[in-house]
């Protein structure tokens, strides 16, 4: 694994400036985020193509489009958030394994969420991202990281890259947490945002189920962490950062 850091503003200018134009580098990209305003966002920030070399090919905003997307599009690099409706970030990856182990025409993942727990930064990894960044990066930066993620570098967030060192710095296996892992994917959304302070009805919109769904899972995750109410739920997920 390459050295994990974050390129300054500088480089990611200079590199930006330097991947557009006649002549350039290109990298085709396929935007995941549920928000449909950040991916417009994104897209204004770095699909400038003949500026920035960027190519945005598509955009998904679950992870059965995201997977139907990035099959028929088969980027160079995905920019995939981590919290998705159907499964998350890692069931995309999951879903998306021989694509990036394809070795003529490797499919390479960049996370980029404003999460910045440890828990999905671990888990987009060890899920085949190549890596991680939060929101706040600048786009220049951002277009940096593209272009070193479709060479096969490892790019991390500063703050980030120590879970990831941390992590595999030895052959032992980072500390499990047991409670965690009675849960399923799905639970673990709704307890992120049961946590967050969202509503049931706003968990059942984002989520793209029923209320009820949201009731059964909700009380499934309080008898698995035995837990009496949501404010012990958000106290427990507030001490892991999973929020």
């Amino acid at each position: 694994m390459s050295d994990p850091t974050e390129t300054n503003g500088t480089a990611g200018a200079e590199a930006a400036e330097g991947a557009g134009g006649a002549g350039g580098r290109r990298v085709r990209v396929v935007l995941v985020d549920d928000h449909r305003m950040f991916r417009t966002g994104v897209q204004a920030e770095i699909g400038r193509t003949e500026e920035t070399g960027v190519e945005v090919v598509g955009e998904a905003a679950d992870v059965d489009q995201a997977v139907s997307v990035i099959t028929a599009a088969r980027p160079e690099v995905v920019l995939l958030d981590v919290h998705l409706p159907g499964g998350g970030g890692v069931e995309v990856l999951r879903r998306c394994a021989a694509l990036m182990a394809d070795s003529e025409r490797p499919v390479r993942f960049l996370a980029l969420s404003v999460s910045d727990a440890a828990e999905d930064v671990i888990g987009v990894i060890r899920g085949g991202a190549r890596g991680y960044v939060t929101k706040t990066i600048t786009g220049a930066d951002l277009v940096d990281s593209i272009f070193r993620v479709q060479d096969g570098d490892a790019v991390f967030s500063p703050r980030l890259a120590g879970f990831v060192l941390d992590a595999f710095a030895s052959t032992d296996a980072p500390p499990v947490d047991e409670d965690l892992d009675r849960l399923t994917q799905r639970e673990r959304e709704v307890l992120r945002l049961i946590a967050r302070g969202y509503a049931y009805k706003e968990i059942a919109k984002q989520l793209f189920i029923s209320v009820k769904t949201v009731e059964s899972h909700v009380s499934a995750v309080l008898r698995k962490l035995q837990l009496s109410n949501r404010h012990e739920l958000t106290r427990w997920a507030t001490a892991r950062r999973l929020v």
